[in-house]
This record gives C-alpha cells, structure tokens and sequence, in this order.
C-alpha cells in the first residue's frame, strides 16, 4: 500500500473517529455545563482569562489548517492560488480571524474558564483544522466552480458569516454597556434586535448556516469521511446543548423574558 493510500484511509478513519466523538459528546452537555461564560464556576482555581484563552484556542483551528493546506498530504502539490479549494481555505481563515482576533480583541470583559475548556477546544480545533486543511488540499476539484451547489454554498456561507458578526455585535454592545460594574465581571441583559425576535441564539444559527454552506460548495454530496460534514455535525451536536441550556437559563433569571422565542431554530426549537 502506497504512503498516500494510508495516509488517506488513516485521515478517513479520524474523520470517522472525531464524528463519532461529537455525536456522543455533544448531547453530553445537556446534562454537564461547560465550566465558562455564564457557567464558569465561582471558584477562580484552575480558570485562566477567557479573553486569551480564547484567542489561543481558537487561533489554533485556521494555523493548523493552513499548515495541512500547504503541506498537502494527500495530493502532489497545494492547489493554484486561483482555485475553489484556495477560495474555501480563505473563507475558513476569515472567520476564524474574526472568531479568533477580532471579536475577542473587542470585548470589554469575558469570564473566565474553567482551564479544562481551552484545552477541550485546542484538541477539537487541532483536530478538525488539520482534517478541513488536508480535505481543502486534495478533494476539490478545479471545476467545483461550475458544480449547481459551489455558489450557492457560498452564498449561504456569506449569509451565515454576516449574519453572526451582526448578532455577535447585539450581544457586545450589551456587554459593553453592563460590565461596569464595581466586580468587573460581565453582566447579563437580555438581548433584542434582527432575529433575536424569534430565537435566543441566532449567533449560533448564523454560524450553522455558514458551514452548511461550506460544506455544499466543498462537497455536495454528505458523508462522514468528508471534514466540512463532519464539521458541520460537530458545530451542530457541540452548540446545540450549549443554546438549549442557555436558553433555559434566560428563562429563570428574566421573568420578563419573551415567551414566543425558540432556542436556536426559528418557529421550531
């Protein structure tokens, strides 16, 4: 067996491996809240800052990407600067630019995190970076431009993306105007504008929106041995719990609270 074959069906099976995880992981949070945010626990032992290390583990997702990209382990060489896969690896490195850099660097105060969450997320982000990396690297074609499902991917993807910077800002400017207090600790409100109408957690929809369309213009057709899918499924299973539970907890801390709002899923759930 060829050194590429096996590195093939050894990135296969991890596919399969990380999706698996997620699937049983994932809905594990229902019943277990993540030690930060409005979750983090009251002692400070074992927490770090939540603004850096969020930076840190979330820079580790497009480095180890580009990384995969470049070194290409599956094909003979990095696609053309001018290709689809190029077009995705950019649009991957955007939104963790703004997810890593410019979104943390601009909030006034974070909680902090329990230190096992940012060791959870640099496993999970170096993990699917360098799968998403040597997926982009070897299974696009060049000719994805004229498949029916490239563009509208990416349009969806472009939706997604302005579409969570947009709520993200909601939730910012609350920040902004609720962490003066003498503890400088955030402090919470409860958020209205755009969809936040009819959901709690349209940050979280937008950016389900956004790498469903990645995963259409990457691969149109779904399977588990494809990164973007198995990343797709994962933001699902991971965030799903994590909306739900927060949604919930609007609910007991806001009498107040907008009863007809859903969770996550306009009009649904």
């Amino acid at each position: 067996m060829s050194t590429a074959m096996s590195m093939s069906l050894f990135l296969r099976s991890l596919c399969r491996g990380f999706l698996t995880a997620v699937v049983i992981g994932g809905p594990a949070q229902l019943f277990i809240n993540a030690p930060f945010g409005r979750f983090t626990t009251k002692s400070e032992k074992w927490t770090v800052d939540g603004i850096k290390s969020w930076i840190v583990m979330e820079l580790v997702s497009p480095a180890c990407l580009l990384r995969a990209y470049l070194t290409h382990p599956l094909s003979k060489a990095t696609p053309p600067l001018v290709s689809p896969a190029t077009l995705l690896t950019g649009l991957f490195v955007v939104h963790y630019a703004n997810r890593s850099l410019v979104s943390p660097l601009r909030t006034p105060v974070r909680s902090r995190s329990h230190i096992s969450v940012p060791l959870a997320a640099i496993a999970f982000n170096l993990l699917n970076g360098s799968l998403m990396g040597a997926f982009l690297s070897s299974s696009v074609p060049m000719n994805a431009w004229d498949s029916p499902w490239f563009w509208p991917g990416i349009a969806l993807w472009v939706a997604g993306f302005v579409g969570n910077i947009v709520h993200d800002e909601i939730l910012l400017n609350l920040r902004r105007k609720t962490s003066h207090g003498a503890d400088g600790k955030p402090h919470y409100a409860i958020p209205y504008g755009y969809m936040y109408k009819w959901i709690s957690y349209p940050n979280y929809f937008c950016e389900w929106l956004e790498w469903l369309g990645f995963a259409i213009a990457a691969c149109p057709t779904p399977r588990a041995t494809a990164a973007p899918w198995v990343f797709f499924a994962a933001e699902l299973m991971t965030m799903f719990p994590r909306a739900w539970k927060g949604h919930k907890w609007y609910h007991e801390k806001f009498p107040d609270y907008p009863r007809e709002r859903k969770a996550v899923i306009p009009f649904i759930l």
